[in-house]
């Protein structure tokens, strides 16, 4: 049985991802973690503030994964049930694909640039150490995530992969309950009247 061109880039570029992914936490760890001192689950912007209740966000897990887990997911699902509807036009299929993840990763980079600016954690497994609200984070509160979405549609347009696509909603909700919900309370106890205030003039994604 022929491996199908939609299988193939969805795979490749899972593992190619997941080895970039790989080497960041592996410099990570090398330079002893980012920018406060190491403690389990931060979020996607913060602070000081003192309370109880430990200093992390409690995500259930680090956002890049669930990314992969779902670009893997489509992946296997192609060659298990394909999905042949996008398959031609492999031109604007490539263009818009790539157009999008560019966009992607533009956003993560400039949402990076930012936190590392304010001297904070990127990851969400360390504690936040600055409320980040400038620069990119005037027009959205999560553009690491929306840059992963735009990253993650523009593979499943690329590959011309149905199944990418319909499994964007079930990972966006995920993403929502999982993540976002969890760093937000986290903001609100470690920030208090400055995230709210933050909160109530930006939106969660755009």
């Amino acid at each position: 049985m022929a491996i199908s061109e939609t299988f193939l880039i969805l795979a490749a570029t899972t593992a190619v991802l997941a080895i970039m992914f790989g080497i960041r936490v592996a410099i990570r760890a090398v330079a002893g973690g980012d920018a406060a001192a190491p403690r389990p689950d931060g979020g996607e912007a913060s602070a000081s503030g003192a309370s109880d209740a430990p200093d992390v966000a409690g995500v259930i897990a680090l956002p890049p994964l669930i990314f992969l887990g779902f670009l893997a997911a489509a992946a296997v699902l192609e060659a298990v049930v394909p999905l042949a509807v996008l398959g031609a036009h492999a031109f604007p299929r490539y263009l818009a694909g790539a157009v999008l993840a560019a966009g992607g990763f533009v956003m993560i980079l400039m949402g990076t640039r930012r936190f590392q600016a304010a001297g904070t954690n990127i990851p969400p497994s360390l504690p936040t150490t600055a409320l980040v609200v400038d620069g990119i984070y005037r027009r959205t509160r999560n553009p690491l995530y929306l840059g992963m979405t735009l990253v993650y549609l523009g593979v499943g347009v690329a590959a011309g992969s149905i199944w990418a696509i319909v499994l964007v909603v079930p990972l966006l909700w995920i993403i929502n309950s999982g993540v976002i919900v969890r760093e937000e309370s986290y903001l609100e106890r470690k920030f208090g009247d400055a995230y709210r205030a933050y909160k109530a003039r930006v939106r969660r994604w755009v």
